[in-house]
C-alpha cells in the first residue's frame, strides 16, 4: 500500500503545480512540466490512474486538461485506451486536448475511426486529428490510409471529402498516389476536392527512400498533372503549381545568394495584402497589414540594407504562379499563400494547415536563400511557417505578444474565467493549444522581439513566463511605426487650404508610399452630407478598425449613444468592417451597434458607419478630423481607440502625428507613449461608463485653449520616436543579427 501511494510521486507533484499555481497563465506554463514528469514515471500504471482521477474531477477543468495531454507521453496501453475514452465519451471540453495527445502515443488502431470522424467533422478538432494521423502515418502508411479511404468512400459532402483527401496526402506511399490521382481525374467529384487532391500529389510526404536516395517523381503523377494543367478552368494554376513543386523536390536550385544580399520573410494569412492596402479594414486585414506593407518597403531604405522582402498572405493558385515569377529580384515581393474556396476568419481558419504549410513552404523553396521569417502571432499561420522554416533551414524571429495572456488575466482578475468554467472558453478559444504553441515558436526563435509596455519586465514573467534576464534569450524591445510621407501626404491633402473642391485637387504620391485618392475628402463630405442640419458643425469623434469583438465598436456606439451630454457634442465616424458582405465577427457587431442605434437611420443620429477605406483615404480623414470640413465638421476633433487590448496601436499613433487627442486603452503599449490628461486619456475600455467619460474628457483636452501646443508637442515626439524607419532600422540589424549568427554556424558545421 506504502509503495502503490509513494509511485508516481513526481506525476502528483507536478499535478499539484496545476492545481495550485497563483493564476490560470501559471496553471497553463505548468502543464509542460506535468506531461515531461508522466513521460518519465518508472511506475506507469499508477501515473495513469492519477491523471485518470485528475481528469474526472469537474471542479478544475484547467488540471483536466493538462492530465490529459499529460496521457499522451505515458507508455503504457491504459494511457492510450483512456484517451481514446475520452474522445469518444469525455466532456466536450476534453475532446480536442484528447486528439491532440493521441500524437505523442504509438498508433491506437481503435483511433483510427475516431480521428477520422474527426476530420470529416473539421474545424480545429480536425486540424488536430489531421496532425495526429500524419504522425502515426510515417510508420504506419497503410493502416492509416485504409480508414481514411473507408472514410471517402461514405462521405458526400464536398468541404469533408476535401479534407479527408487532404488527409491522404499526408500519407506517404505509392497508393496513395494512385488514390489522389483517381479523385484528381474523377469528372464527377466536385472542383475543391479535386483542386485538394491536385495540390496533394505536388507534395508527396517525404519517406526514408527519399532523403537517403533522391527523390523521382512518378512518371503517372506527372503526366496527370501535365494533362490539368494544359486544360482550361480553375484546376490549370493549381496542376501548374503541383508540377513547379515536384519539380522544385527532385531538382533542388541553389538557395546561395551573394553575401550581404539579405531576404526577409514576414507573414499574416489572414489577409488579401497588396501594396496599395486596398483591402484594410475588411474582414482580418486590419493594423498589421497595413504595417507589413509599410515596413516592408522600409525595410528596403533600412541600413544595414536588406534586398528583399517577401510578404506572405492568403491568395489563390494563379496569383501565386504569377508573384513567383519574379520572386529572385530585388524589391519587396507580395507571395499568395494558395487557398481554396471562401476564407474563414482568423479564430477558425485551423482548418488551413495543410495547404497553408504547403504554400509557405513553396514560396520560401522558390525564394532561395531566406535569412530570417518573422511571425508575429500564435495562429495557424505561424504553426503552419514555423513547421516549413524548421524543413528548409530558415532562421524564425518571433514578435512575442500577450495574445490570448492578456485577455485571460483580464477575464480571470473579474471573475470570467475561473479553473471551473476555463474548459469551456478554451473549447472555442483554444487558449491552452495558443499558449503552448507561443512558447514552443519563442523557444525555437533565433531571436525574440517584443513591444514597449509600461512595466515590460512584470508583464513578460507573469504573462508569458519569461525572465528577461536568461542569458538563453535573444530578445529586443522594437516600438512598432507608422508610415510618415503617407502621413503627410494626407495633412497636407486635408489642410484648411486644399479647400472642399477635392474633385480637381490631387495629392501627389511619396516615394514607398501610397497617396491619398483625390476622391478622399469628397467622399468624406458625401458622409457628412447625411447628418441632419441640426447635427452639422459638431466636430468627429473617429475610430478605425475592424468590425471585431476585441476592436470593441459597439462598446464605442453604446457609450457615445448612452450619454445625451456625449453624443450631442460630436458626431462619431466609424472607419471599418465589410458592411455589404459582412463576416460573421462583422455581422455580430453591427448587430450589437443596430440594438443601440437603428443602422437605417444612424447618420440621424451623428453615427456615419463608413465600412473599410483604404489606407491612404483613412489617414486623409484623420487630418480632416482635426482641420475640420468647413459648416459639416467643427474642428478639433478626437480620436476613439475602443479596443479590449491593443499590443501597441498603430492607428493610435497615426492620429497622434496628424495631431488629435486620443482614448485608448490603459492597458498594453499605449500606456508608454499618451500622456493621459495631455495628448490623450486611458481609458478601462471594457467599461461603457468609463469609455463614455473618456471620450468626454477627450474632447475638453480637444477644446482647451493648450491643443494646439500640445498637438505640435505630441506629433513632434511621434515623429521623432516612431516612424516606420525608425522601426526598419532597428528589425533590419536584428535580421543581420540572426543571419550572421546561422551563417556563423553552417560554416563551423562544414568545417567539423
Amino acid at each position: 500500500m506504502e509503495r502503490a501511494t509513494m509511485s508516481a510521486g513526481a506525476t502528483r507533484v507536478a499535478l499539484d503545480d496545476v492545481r495550485n499555481a497563483p493564476s490560470l497563465l501559471a496553471g497553463m506554463r505548468a502543464i509542460e512540466g506535468l506531461s515531461d514528469a508522466a513521460a518519465a514515471e518508472p511506475e506507469t500504471a499508477e501515473t495513469v490512474r492519477v491523471l485518470l482521477a485528475a481528469i474526472l474531477d469537474p471542479t478544475d477543468q484547467l488540471a483536466a486538461i493538462g492530465a490529459v495531454l499529460a496521457l499522451g507521453g505515458v507508455r503504457h496501453e491504459r494511457s492510450g485506451s483512456a484517451l481514446i475514452t475520452v474522445l469518444r465519451e469525455g466532456p466536450s471540453y476534453l475532446r480536442d486536448h484528447a486528439t491532440w495527445a493521441l500524437g505523442g502515443c504509438e498508433m491506437l488502431p481503435n483511433a483510427l475511426p475516431l480521428l477520422v470522424s474527426a476530420v470529416i467533422e473539421g474545424d480545429f478538432r480536425g486540424m488536430l486529428a489531421q496532425r495526429t494521423l500524419e504522425s502515426w502515418a510515417l510508420r504506419h502508411p497503410d493502416d492509416v490510409r485504409v480508414m481514411v479511404a473507408r472514410g471517402l468512400a461514405t462521405t458526400t459532402v464536398t468541404a469533408a471529402r476535401s479534407r479527408l483527401v487532404e488527409t491522404l496526402g499526408l500519407v506517404p506511399g505509392d497508393a496513395t498516389q494512385s488514390l489522389l490521382r483517381a479523385v484528381a481525374l474523377g469528372d464527377l467529384e466536385d472542383q475543391t476536392t479535386r483542386a485538394t487532391a491536385i495540390a496533394a500529389l505536388g507534395d508527396p510526404p517525404p519517406t526514408r527512400e527519399r532523403r537517403e536516395q533522391g527523390f523521382t517523381p512518378s512518371a503517372s503523377t506527372l503526366s496527370v498533372l501535365t494533362m490539368l494543367a494544359a486544360q482550361p478552368g480553375a484546376l490549370s494554376p493549381v496542376a501548374q503549381l503541383a508540377l513547379d513543386d515536384l519539380r522544385a523536390v527532385a531538382e533542388p536550385r541553389s538557395t546561395t545568394r551573394p553575401e550581404g544580399d539579405r531576404t526577409v520573410a514576414q507573414l499574416f494569412l489572414h489577409a488579401d495584402i497588396d501594396g496599395a492596402l486596398t483591402h484594410a479594414g475588411r474582414g482580418d486585414t486590419g493594423g498589421i497589414a497595413t504595417l507589413l506593407v509599410h515596413l516592408g518597403d522600409a525595410l528596403l531604405r533600412a541600413e544595414p540594407s536588406v534586398c528583399r522582402v517577401l510578404t506572405l498572405s492568403r491568395g489563390r493558385s494563379a496569383a501565386a504562379l504569377t508573384a513567383l515569377a519574379n520572386v529572385e529580384e530585388p524589391g519587396h515581393h507580395y507571395l499568395s499563400v494558395p487557398l481554396w474556396g471562401q476564407s474563414p476568419q482568423a479564430a477558425r481558419a485551423w482548418p488551413l494547415w495543410v495547404a497553408a504549410r504547403r504554400g509557405i513552404r513553396r514560396a520560401l523553396r522558390v525564394a532561395g536563400q531566406v535569412d530570417a521569417l518573422h511571425l508575429r502571432m500564435a495562429d495557424v499561420g505561424s504553426l503552419a511557417a514555423a513547421s516549413a522554416a524548421h524543413e528548409l533551414g530558415v532562421p524564425l524571429v518571433l514578435t512575442l505578444a500577450p495574445d490570448p495572456h492578456a485577455l485571460v488575466a483580464s477575464r480571470e482578475g473579474s471573475g470570467e474565467l475561473t479553473r471551473a468554467t476555463i474548459g469551456d472558453a478554451d473549447e472555442v478559444e483554444h487558449l491552452v493549444f495558443r499558449d503552448s504553441l507561443l512558447r514552443q515558436l519563442a523557444r525555437r526563435a533565433d531571436h525574440v522581439v517584443v513591444f514597449p509596455r509600461a512595466d515590460l519586465e512584470r508583464d513578460l514573467r507573469d504573462l508569458l513566463g519569461i525572465d528577461v534576464d536568461d542569458e538563453q534569450l535573444r530578445l529586443s524591445v522594437v516600438p512598432e511605426g507608422i508610415n510618415l510621407p503617407a502621413l503627410d501626404a494626407g495633412l497636407r491633402h486635408a489642410s484648411p487650404d486644399a479647400g472642399r473642391d477635392t474633385d480637381t485637387d490631387s495629392a501627389r504620391g511619396v516615394e514607398g508610399t501610397s497617396a491619398p485618392e483625390p476622391s478622399a475628402l469628397g467622399e468624406l463630405d458625401t458622409l457628412l452630407d447625411t447628418l441632419p442640419a441640426e447635427r452639422r458643425g459638431l466636430p468627429l469623434a473617429i475610430s478605425v478598425g475592424r468590425l471585431h469583438p476585441v476592436k470593441g465598436m459597439a462598446t464605442l456606439v453604446q457609450a457615445w449613444a448612452s450619454r445625451p451630454d456625449l453624443s450631442s457634442r460630436c458626431n462619431l465616424l466609424v472607419v471599418g468592417g465589410d458592411l455589404d458582405e459582412p463576416n460573421d465577427d462583422e455581422r455580430g457587431q453591427l448587430d450589437l451597434i443596430g440594438s443601440v442605434v437603428p443602422i437605417g437611420s444612424a447618420a440621424s443620429t451623428g453615427l456615419l458607419l463608413a465600412g473599410h477605406r483604404p489606407n491612404a483615404t483613412v489617414t486623409t480623414w484623420l487630418a480632416a478630423t482635426r482641420h475640420g470640413r468647413g459648416d459639416a465638421a467643427a474642428a478639433r476633433g478626437i480620436y476613439v481607440s475602443a479596443s479590449l487590448k491593443e499590443e501597441f496601436g498603430i492607428a493610435i499613433l497615426e492620429a497622434m502625428a496628424a495631431g488629435l487627442v486620443v482614448v485608448a486603452p490603459g492597458n498594453g503599449g499605449p500606456a508608454t507613449y499618451v500622456t493621459s490628461g495631455e495628448s490623450g486619456v486611458l481609458a478601462d475600455t471594457a467599461s461603457v461608463e468609463a469609455l463614455a467619460a473618456a471620450v468626454v474628457a477627450a474632447l475638453d483636452l480637444a477644446a482647451s485653449p493648450e491643443a494646439d501646443s500640445t498637438a505640435e508637442r505630441t506629433m513632434a515626439t511621434v515623429r521623432d520616436r516612431f516612424g516606420i524607419d525608425t522601426m526598419a532600422t532597428t528589425l533590419a540589424g536584428v535580421y543581420e543579427q540572426v543571419a550572421t549568427a546561422r551563417h556563423t554556424a553552417q560554416a563551423g558545421g562544414k568545417a567539423s
